[in-house]
Protein backbone atom coordinates (compact mmCIF):
# COMPACT_ATOMS: atom_id res chain seq x y z
CA UNK A 1 0.00 0.00 0.00
CA UNK A 2 2.85 2.31 0.82
CA UNK A 3 4.93 1.66 -2.20
CA UNK A 4 1.83 1.96 -4.51
CA UNK A 5 1.23 5.29 -2.99
CA UNK A 6 4.62 6.91 -3.21
CA UNK A 7 4.08 6.15 -6.85
CA UNK A 8 0.89 7.62 -7.81
CA UNK A 9 2.62 10.77 -5.90
CA UNK A 10 5.42 10.65 -7.41
CA UNK A 11 4.04 10.56 -10.97
CA UNK A 12 2.10 13.05 -10.57
CA UNK A 13 3.95 15.39 -9.10
CA UNK A 14 6.41 14.73 -11.69
CA UNK A 15 3.80 15.18 -14.08
CA UNK A 16 2.98 18.88 -12.68
CA UNK A 17 6.62 19.76 -12.44
CA UNK A 18 7.48 19.02 -16.14
CA UNK A 19 3.97 19.12 -17.56
CA UNK A 20 5.44 16.40 -20.41
CA UNK A 21 4.22 12.82 -20.87
CA UNK A 22 7.63 11.36 -21.93
CA UNK A 23 9.40 12.93 -18.80
CA UNK A 24 7.08 10.69 -16.43
CA UNK A 25 7.32 7.92 -18.87
CA UNK A 26 10.66 7.94 -18.09
CA UNK A 27 10.32 7.15 -14.58
CA UNK A 28 9.49 3.19 -15.54
CA UNK A 29 12.89 3.26 -17.39
CA UNK A 30 14.54 4.55 -14.05
CA UNK A 31 13.24 1.73 -11.98
CA UNK A 32 13.22 -0.82 -15.03
CA UNK A 33 16.54 -0.69 -16.01
CA UNK A 34 18.29 -1.90 -12.22
CA UNK A 35 15.50 -3.95 -11.59
CA UNK A 36 16.85 -6.17 -14.52
CA UNK A 37 20.13 -5.51 -14.33
CA UNK A 38 20.27 -6.51 -10.90
CA UNK A 39 18.42 -9.62 -11.20
CA UNK A 40 20.37 -11.26 -12.69
CA UNK A 41 22.55 -11.54 -9.68
CA UNK A 42 19.63 -11.22 -6.84
CA UNK A 43 18.17 -14.35 -7.71
CA UNK A 44 21.68 -16.41 -6.81
CA UNK A 45 22.06 -14.52 -3.73
CA UNK A 46 18.21 -15.21 -2.74
CA UNK A 47 18.84 -18.42 -3.22
CA UNK A 48 21.76 -18.50 -1.04
CA UNK A 49 20.88 -16.42 1.68
CA UNK A 50 18.14 -16.38 4.69
CA UNK A 51 14.84 -14.98 2.88
CA UNK A 52 13.42 -13.04 5.99
CA UNK A 53 16.31 -11.10 6.38
CA UNK A 54 16.49 -9.79 2.83
CA UNK A 55 12.91 -8.38 3.27
CA UNK A 56 13.71 -6.59 6.33
CA UNK A 57 17.21 -5.10 4.99
CA UNK A 58 14.81 -3.63 1.77
CA UNK A 59 11.78 -2.55 4.18
CA UNK A 60 14.48 -0.87 5.82
CA UNK A 61 16.38 0.83 3.22
CA UNK A 62 12.30 1.89 1.36
CA UNK A 63 12.35 3.63 4.82
CA UNK A 64 15.28 5.65 4.06
CA UNK A 65 14.23 6.45 0.46
CA UNK A 66 10.80 7.89 1.86
CA UNK A 67 12.55 10.37 3.45
CA UNK A 68 14.55 11.27 0.91
CA UNK A 69 11.10 12.25 -0.99
CA UNK A 70 10.51 13.96 1.79
CA UNK A 71 13.45 16.27 2.02
CA UNK A 72 12.71 16.39 -2.02
CA UNK A 73 9.45 17.78 -1.18
CA UNK A 74 9.87 20.18 1.51
CA UNK A 75 10.23 23.85 1.13
CA UNK A 76 13.53 24.11 1.71
CA UNK A 77 14.31 21.80 -1.47
CA UNK A 78 11.62 23.41 -3.34
CA UNK A 79 13.18 27.03 -3.27
CA UNK A 80 16.75 25.96 -3.60
CA UNK A 81 16.05 23.70 -6.43
CA UNK A 82 15.16 24.06 -10.05
CA UNK A 83 12.23 22.07 -11.28
CA UNK A 84 14.40 20.19 -13.62
CA UNK A 85 16.80 19.48 -10.88
CA UNK A 86 14.18 18.07 -8.30
CA UNK A 87 13.07 15.82 -11.15
CA UNK A 88 16.55 14.45 -12.05
CA UNK A 89 16.95 13.31 -8.32
CA UNK A 90 13.70 12.05 -8.01
CA UNK A 91 14.94 9.66 -10.89
CA UNK A 92 17.51 8.65 -8.68
CA UNK A 93 15.17 7.88 -6.03
CA UNK A 94 13.40 5.33 -8.46
CA UNK A 95 16.78 3.85 -9.94
CA UNK A 96 17.04 3.43 -5.80
CA UNK A 97 13.70 1.88 -5.66
CA UNK A 98 13.84 -0.61 -8.65
CA UNK A 99 17.47 -1.61 -7.39
CA UNK A 100 15.49 -2.92 -3.89
CA UNK A 101 12.90 -4.81 -5.96
CA UNK A 102 15.20 -7.05 -7.37
CA UNK A 103 15.94 -8.32 -4.15
CA UNK A 104 12.59 -7.88 -2.72
CA UNK A 105 10.59 -9.60 -5.22
CA UNK A 106 12.46 -12.71 -5.75
CA UNK A 107 12.52 -12.93 -1.65
CA UNK A 108 9.18 -12.50 -1.07
CA UNK A 109 7.95 -14.91 -3.68
CA UNK A 110 10.93 -17.62 -2.36
CA UNK A 111 8.88 -17.19 1.59
CA UNK A 112 5.70 -17.97 0.44
CA UNK A 113 6.60 -21.50 -0.08
CA UNK A 114 8.80 -21.99 2.57
CA UNK A 115 5.64 -20.94 4.68
CA UNK A 116 2.80 -23.36 3.19
CA UNK A 117 2.02 -26.95 2.71
CA UNK A 118 2.38 -27.42 -1.25
CA UNK A 119 -1.49 -28.57 -1.23
CA UNK A 120 -1.97 -24.79 -0.47
CA UNK A 121 -0.08 -23.45 -3.02
CA UNK A 122 -2.71 -22.18 -5.76
CA UNK A 123 -4.92 -20.91 -3.06
CA UNK A 124 -1.83 -19.26 -1.35
CA UNK A 125 -0.87 -17.54 -4.78
CA UNK A 126 -4.20 -16.56 -4.73
CA UNK A 127 -4.52 -14.57 -1.33
CA UNK A 128 -0.63 -13.02 -1.93
CA UNK A 129 -1.95 -11.68 -4.89
CA UNK A 130 -5.47 -10.07 -3.16
CA UNK A 131 -3.05 -8.80 -0.31
CA UNK A 132 -0.92 -7.13 -2.88
CA UNK A 133 -3.93 -6.18 -4.60
CA UNK A 134 -5.61 -4.52 -1.55
CA UNK A 135 -2.26 -2.51 -1.38
CA UNK A 136 -2.80 -1.32 -5.22
CA UNK A 137 -6.50 -0.04 -4.34
CA UNK A 138 -6.39 1.99 -1.45
CA UNK A 139 -2.23 2.95 -1.94
CA UNK A 140 -3.04 5.48 -4.66
CA UNK A 141 -6.98 5.90 -3.32
CA UNK A 142 -4.46 7.48 -0.45
CA UNK A 143 -2.28 9.10 -3.05
CA UNK A 144 -4.80 10.94 -4.96
CA UNK A 145 -6.02 12.09 -1.84
CA UNK A 146 -2.92 13.35 -0.18
CA UNK A 147 -2.38 15.70 -3.29
CA UNK A 148 -5.51 16.95 -3.13
CA UNK A 149 -6.06 17.91 0.53
CA UNK A 150 -2.60 17.74 2.64
CA UNK A 151 -0.03 18.29 -0.47
CA UNK A 152 2.84 16.00 -1.97
CA UNK A 153 5.04 16.79 1.50
CA UNK A 154 2.18 15.36 3.82
CA UNK A 155 1.87 12.91 1.62
CA UNK A 156 5.24 11.18 1.42
CA UNK A 157 5.41 11.56 5.41
CA UNK A 158 2.19 8.99 5.36
CA UNK A 159 4.21 6.72 3.01
CA UNK A 160 7.27 6.94 5.69
CA UNK A 161 4.93 5.86 8.38
CA UNK A 162 3.08 3.05 6.12
CA UNK A 163 6.87 1.42 5.87
CA UNK A 164 7.38 1.79 9.30
CA UNK A 165 4.45 -0.70 10.30
CA UNK A 166 5.69 -3.12 7.66
CA UNK A 167 9.27 -2.91 8.97
CA UNK A 168 7.42 -4.21 12.10
CA UNK A 169 5.43 -6.40 10.98
CA UNK A 170 8.07 -8.53 8.85
CA UNK A 171 9.57 -9.12 12.68
CA UNK A 172 6.57 -11.44 13.30
CA UNK A 173 7.71 -14.32 10.66
CA UNK A 174 10.95 -16.17 12.32
CA UNK A 175 13.89 -16.74 10.29
CA UNK A 176 13.69 -19.59 7.35
CA UNK A 177 15.77 -22.15 6.59
CA UNK A 178 18.24 -21.73 3.54
CA UNK A 179 17.00 -24.61 0.66
CA UNK A 180 19.96 -23.78 -1.64
CA UNK A 181 22.95 -24.49 1.01
CA UNK A 182 25.10 -26.31 -1.48
CA UNK A 183 27.78 -22.93 -2.95
CA UNK A 184 27.92 -23.09 -6.95
CA UNK A 185 29.46 -20.06 -9.19
CA UNK A 186 27.25 -17.55 -10.09
CA UNK A 187 27.41 -18.08 -13.46
CA UNK A 188 26.91 -21.11 -13.44
CA UNK A 189 23.71 -20.62 -10.91
CA UNK A 190 22.11 -18.01 -12.87
CA UNK A 191 23.18 -20.60 -16.77
CA UNK A 192 21.31 -23.13 -14.59
CA UNK A 193 17.88 -20.92 -13.77
CA UNK A 194 18.03 -19.41 -17.33
CA UNK A 195 18.13 -23.03 -18.90
CA UNK A 196 15.80 -24.41 -16.49
CA UNK A 197 13.01 -21.09 -17.22
CA UNK A 198 13.59 -21.82 -21.15
CA UNK A 199 13.34 -25.82 -20.97
CA UNK A 200 9.90 -25.41 -19.20
CA UNK A 201 7.30 -23.70 -22.39
CA UNK A 202 4.47 -23.58 -19.49
CA UNK A 203 7.09 -21.13 -17.59
CA UNK A 204 8.29 -19.21 -20.91
CA UNK A 205 5.17 -19.15 -22.07
CA UNK A 206 3.46 -17.51 -19.11
CA UNK A 207 6.17 -15.07 -18.87
CA UNK A 208 6.42 -14.06 -22.00
CA UNK A 209 2.73 -13.98 -22.60
CA UNK A 210 2.57 -11.33 -19.73
CA UNK A 211 5.50 -9.59 -20.68
CA UNK A 212 4.42 -8.54 -24.15
CA UNK A 213 1.29 -8.17 -22.63
CA UNK A 214 1.97 -5.51 -20.21
CA UNK A 215 4.64 -3.73 -22.24
CA UNK A 216 2.40 -3.07 -24.96
CA UNK A 217 -0.59 -1.94 -22.45
CA UNK A 218 1.30 0.24 -20.06
CA UNK A 219 -1.61 3.34 -20.02
CA UNK A 220 -0.81 4.09 -16.29
CA UNK A 221 2.01 6.50 -16.97
CA UNK A 222 -0.54 8.23 -19.09
CA UNK A 223 -3.60 8.14 -16.37
CA UNK A 224 -2.03 12.20 -15.05
CA UNK A 225 -2.73 13.25 -18.47
CA UNK A 226 -6.10 11.47 -19.20
CA UNK A 227 -7.42 12.90 -15.64
CA UNK A 228 -6.19 16.58 -16.16
CA UNK A 229 -6.71 16.93 -20.05
CA UNK A 230 -9.44 14.86 -21.57
CA UNK A 231 -11.31 13.33 -18.37
CA UNK A 232 -10.91 17.14 -16.49
CA UNK A 233 -11.35 15.37 -12.81
CA UNK A 234 -8.54 16.49 -10.89
CA UNK A 235 -6.22 14.60 -8.22
CA UNK A 236 -9.34 12.82 -6.61
CA UNK A 237 -10.04 11.74 -9.80
CA UNK A 238 -7.12 10.88 -10.77
CA UNK A 239 -6.27 8.60 -7.73
CA UNK A 240 -9.71 6.86 -8.71
CA UNK A 241 -8.33 6.09 -12.10
CA UNK A 242 -5.30 4.46 -10.77
CA UNK A 243 -7.23 2.34 -8.32
CA UNK A 244 -9.36 1.50 -10.86
CA UNK A 245 -7.50 -1.92 -12.20
CA UNK A 246 -6.85 -2.60 -8.81
CA UNK A 247 -10.62 -2.69 -7.92
CA UNK A 248 -11.21 -5.17 -10.53
CA UNK A 249 -8.38 -7.60 -9.22
CA UNK A 250 -9.50 -7.96 -5.56
CA UNK A 251 -12.96 -8.46 -6.77
CA UNK A 252 -11.60 -11.67 -9.25
CA UNK A 253 -9.14 -12.13 -6.47
CA UNK A 254 -11.82 -12.69 -3.68
CA UNK A 255 -13.84 -14.78 -6.31
CA UNK A 256 -10.70 -17.25 -7.27
CA UNK A 257 -10.14 -17.50 -3.95
CA UNK A 258 -13.81 -19.56 -3.27
CA UNK A 259 -13.88 -20.47 -6.68
CA UNK A 260 -10.34 -21.97 -8.09
CA UNK A 261 -9.84 -21.99 -12.04
CA UNK A 262 -9.73 -25.66 -12.22
CA UNK A 263 -10.95 -26.58 -15.96
CA UNK A 264 -8.89 -25.17 -19.13
CA UNK A 265 -6.49 -22.34 -17.47
CA UNK A 266 -4.24 -21.94 -20.20
CA UNK A 267 -7.09 -21.23 -22.45
CA UNK A 268 -8.92 -19.01 -19.74
CA UNK A 269 -5.61 -16.83 -19.49
CA UNK A 270 -5.23 -16.12 -23.56
CA UNK A 271 -9.11 -14.91 -23.36
CA UNK A 272 -8.03 -12.61 -20.36
CA UNK A 273 -5.44 -10.95 -22.13
CA UNK A 274 -7.69 -10.50 -24.60
CA UNK A 275 -10.09 -9.04 -22.22
CA UNK A 276 -7.41 -7.06 -20.91
CA UNK A 277 -6.64 -5.09 -24.17
CA UNK A 278 -10.02 -5.08 -25.54
CA UNK A 279 -10.97 -2.88 -22.13
CA UNK A 280 -7.68 -0.73 -23.04
CA UNK A 281 -9.08 0.33 -26.33
CA UNK A 282 -11.86 1.52 -25.03
CA UNK A 283 -10.77 3.84 -22.20
CA UNK A 284 -8.46 5.15 -24.84
CA UNK A 285 -11.33 6.35 -26.69
CA UNK A 286 -13.38 7.52 -24.01
CA UNK A 287 -14.02 10.49 -22.92
CA UNK A 288 -16.77 9.69 -20.00
CA UNK A 289 -14.89 9.55 -16.38
CA UNK A 290 -17.28 6.60 -15.52
CA UNK A 291 -16.99 4.29 -18.36
CA UNK A 292 -12.70 5.06 -18.26
CA UNK A 293 -13.42 3.94 -14.98
CA UNK A 294 -15.40 1.22 -15.69
CA UNK A 295 -13.09 -0.03 -18.47
CA UNK A 296 -9.96 0.44 -15.74
CA UNK A 297 -11.99 -2.01 -13.42
CA UNK A 298 -12.50 -4.38 -16.20
CA UNK A 299 -8.93 -4.56 -17.32
CA UNK A 300 -7.79 -5.21 -13.43
CA UNK A 301 -10.13 -7.93 -13.65
CA UNK A 302 -9.06 -9.57 -16.77
CA UNK A 303 -4.94 -9.18 -15.68
CA UNK A 304 -5.77 -10.70 -12.23
CA UNK A 305 -6.84 -14.21 -13.56
CA UNK A 306 -3.27 -13.74 -15.30
CA UNK A 307 -2.10 -12.94 -11.80
CA UNK A 308 -3.10 -15.47 -10.13
CA UNK A 309 -2.40 -18.25 -13.17
CA UNK A 310 0.86 -16.85 -13.63
CA UNK A 311 1.97 -17.16 -9.68
CA UNK A 312 0.85 -20.75 -9.73
CA UNK A 313 2.28 -21.93 -12.28
CA UNK A 314 5.70 -20.56 -10.76
CA UNK A 315 4.52 -22.15 -7.30
CA UNK A 316 3.50 -25.61 -8.96
CA UNK A 317 6.72 -25.93 -11.60
CA UNK A 318 9.70 -24.15 -9.93
CA UNK A 319 11.66 -26.57 -7.70
CA UNK A 320 12.51 -25.35 -4.60
CA UNK A 321 16.50 -24.65 -4.53
CA UNK A 322 15.55 -22.39 -7.51
CA UNK A 323 12.85 -20.62 -6.45
CA UNK A 324 14.84 -17.22 -6.35
CA UNK A 325 16.77 -17.32 -9.55
CA UNK A 326 13.10 -18.08 -11.22
CA UNK A 327 11.59 -15.52 -9.36
CA UNK A 328 14.30 -13.15 -10.30
CA UNK A 329 13.40 -13.81 -13.98
CA UNK A 330 9.69 -13.03 -13.31
CA UNK A 331 11.13 -9.83 -12.39
CA UNK A 332 12.86 -9.16 -15.92
CA UNK A 333 10.07 -10.69 -17.51
CA UNK A 334 6.72 -9.30 -16.00
CA UNK A 335 7.65 -6.40 -13.08
CA UNK A 336 9.81 -4.17 -15.32
CA UNK A 337 7.79 -4.82 -17.87
CA UNK A 338 5.47 -2.87 -16.35
CA UNK A 339 7.90 0.09 -16.19
CA UNK A 340 9.09 -0.01 -19.69
CA UNK A 341 5.43 -0.02 -20.50
CA UNK A 342 4.92 3.27 -19.34
CA UNK A 343 8.09 4.71 -21.17
CA UNK A 344 6.63 2.95 -24.25
CA UNK A 345 3.24 4.61 -23.40
CA UNK A 346 5.11 7.39 -22.92
CA UNK A 347 6.93 7.99 -26.05
CA UNK A 348 4.41 6.43 -28.01
CA UNK A 349 1.76 8.94 -26.69
CA UNK A 350 4.28 12.17 -27.62
CA UNK A 351 4.87 10.43 -31.44
CA UNK A 352 1.06 9.39 -31.96
CA UNK A 353 -0.99 11.58 -29.45
CA UNK A 354 -2.27 10.17 -26.16
CA UNK A 355 -5.53 8.30 -27.36
CA UNK A 356 -3.66 6.80 -30.02
CA UNK A 357 -1.10 5.23 -28.30
CA UNK A 358 -3.28 3.38 -25.91
CA UNK A 359 -5.32 1.91 -28.53
CA UNK A 360 -2.34 0.99 -29.95
CA UNK A 361 -0.90 -0.62 -27.18
CA UNK A 362 -4.73 -3.04 -26.34
CA UNK A 363 -4.60 -3.87 -30.18
CA UNK A 364 -0.94 -5.17 -29.43
CA UNK A 365 -1.57 -6.85 -26.55
CA UNK A 366 -4.42 -8.92 -28.30
CA UNK A 367 -2.11 -9.77 -30.86
CA UNK A 368 0.49 -11.34 -28.46
CA UNK A 369 -1.91 -13.65 -27.01
CA UNK A 370 -3.25 -14.87 -30.38
CA UNK A 371 0.12 -15.23 -31.20
CA UNK A 372 0.84 -17.22 -27.98
CA UNK A 373 -2.40 -19.05 -28.57
CA UNK A 374 -0.32 -21.10 -32.08
CA UNK A 375 3.43 -20.92 -30.47
CA UNK A 376 2.31 -22.46 -26.93
CA UNK A 377 0.45 -25.83 -27.04
CA UNK A 378 1.78 -26.48 -23.00
CA UNK A 379 0.06 -23.59 -21.82
CA UNK A 380 -2.88 -24.67 -23.45
CA UNK A 381 -3.26 -27.83 -22.15
CA UNK A 382 -1.73 -27.58 -18.82
CA UNK A 383 -3.21 -28.09 -15.11
CA UNK A 384 -3.35 -26.58 -12.10
CA UNK A 385 -3.29 -28.72 -9.11
CA UNK A 386 -0.50 -30.63 -6.81
CA UNK A 387 0.64 -32.69 -8.85
CA UNK A 388 1.19 -30.56 -11.69
CA UNK A 389 5.16 -29.97 -11.90
CA UNK A 390 5.56 -32.04 -8.57
CA UNK A 391 7.45 -34.85 -11.06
Amino acid sequence: MALNMQTTIVVYWVYLLSNDVATVGLLGLFEAVPAIGLSFISGHLVDQWEKRKIIFICITLYLLLSGFYIFLASEQALNGLQHTQIVHLVYAGIFIGGSLRAFLSPASFSILSLLLPRKHYPNGATWASTAWQLGAIIGPLLGGLMIAFAGVLFGFGLVAVLVSVALVAILGIPAQKIVMKAKEPILQSLREGIRFVFRTQVILAALSLDMFAVLFGGATALLPAYARDILQVGEIGYGWLRAAPGIGAIITFFILANKPLKTAPGIRLLLCICGFGGSLIIFGISTHFWLSLIMLVASGAFDAVSVVIRGTILQLYTPDEMRGRVSALNTMFISSSNELGEVESGFTAKWMGLVPAVVFGGCMTMLVAGITYFRAPALRKMKLDAKAGAE
